[in-house]
């Protein structure tokens, strides 16, 4: 068979160029890309689809592009990494006033870390609350905890937890919890996620009243992270432990408004319940705090 031979009209058509991404779209995905702003890029790829169906398959495959390359940068990152490298997390210090079993003003500091890997996310946890009167202690309160999480895939993972408290004024001298469970992200999008918890545990307390106690007991917890504009992050951490003699319910809400880089303000409300506190304690101590908080 002869080849075909394009005619005038097939030339002409030949020279149509085909669809490209206009300017002012490339500067923009350009600029979010420099920035690693992956919510932005996200953003561009939508309006892109509505505005621009034209060149909508082109932004999302160049957008696709660069977030495939990204994560193949972070995995070798990750991969390469010691144990004492890729940490983040927060540093709080602030102020409190407290009611329920002690009625006082005083100074809080908060560290929390957490490091993730590619299967592994480990997480350490640090909190003193601590008051002096007139050469009297009237709050005293400490907490370190250690979870480490394997990810099972993107929302499931199987967690540890390891949790040592100490708080005189509520009505132990120490307690120390030990748990394990599967965990899921049952919301996790860009600004909103929802994690919950559950699993068996075991916990010991020393008493004030010098009674010991250790049981068997189920542990729950939920955390919520929502930001609600640019700048203004809502925060609810809850967890529960239920066993045969005292239960323990903690919740923590919290709102944060970033200042300058990395520095924010945080206000916070926590409130313990504990169902069986010994004789001449209440069952409830709530907690509110004003601080500021360094992220890195």
């Amino acid at each position: 068979m002869p080849e075909p031979v394009l005619n005038d009209v097939g030339v002409a058509l030949g020279k149509i160029p085909g669809p490209e991404i206009s300017p002012e779209m490339r500067a923009m995905l350009d600029a979010a890309m420099q920035a690693g702003d992956e919510g932005g890029v996200d953003t561009l790829v939508k309006y892109a689809r509505a505005g621009d169906p034209g060149s909508r398959d082109l932004v999302l495959r160049r957008a696709t592009e660069w977030k495939e390359a990204r994560a193949r940068a972070r995995n070798e990152r990750v991969r390469q990494a010691s144990a004492f490298q890729l940490w983040s997390g927060r540093v709080e210090a602030g102020g409190f006033v407290s009611t329920g079993n002690s009625d006082v003003t005083g100074l809080t500091g908060v560290a929390d870390l957490t490091r993730e890997g590619l299967r592994w996310r480990h997480r350490v946890m640090a909190q003193a609350d601590f008051q002096r009167t007139g050469g009297v202690t009237s709050r005293e309160r400490y907490a370190l905890g250690y979870q480490p999480n394997y990810k099972i895939n993107d929302r499931g993972y199987i967690y540890g937890n390891g949790q040592y408290e100490s708080d005189r004024f509520l009505g132990y001298y120490s307690r120390y919890s030990g748990s394990i469970g599967a965990g899921y992200s049952v919301i996790r999008r860009n600004g909103l996620t929802l994690d919950i918890e559950v699993g068996p545990a075991f916990r010991q307390t020393d008493f004030t009243d010098r009674t010991m106690q250790g049981s068997l007991a189920a542990r729950g917890s939920v955390e919520l992270n929502w930001t609600l504009f640019s700048g203004l992050i809502a925060t609810q951490s809850a967890s529960g432990y239920w066993e045969r003699y005292n239960s323990t319910i903690r919740s923590v809400s919290a709102i944060e408004a970033k200042l300058l880089g990395p520095l924010s303000a945080r206000l916070s409300y926590t409130l313990q319940y504990e169902s069986e506190p010994p004789v001449g304690r209440v069952t409830t101590d709530t907690t509110s705090r004003a601080s500021l908080v360094y992220a890195f």
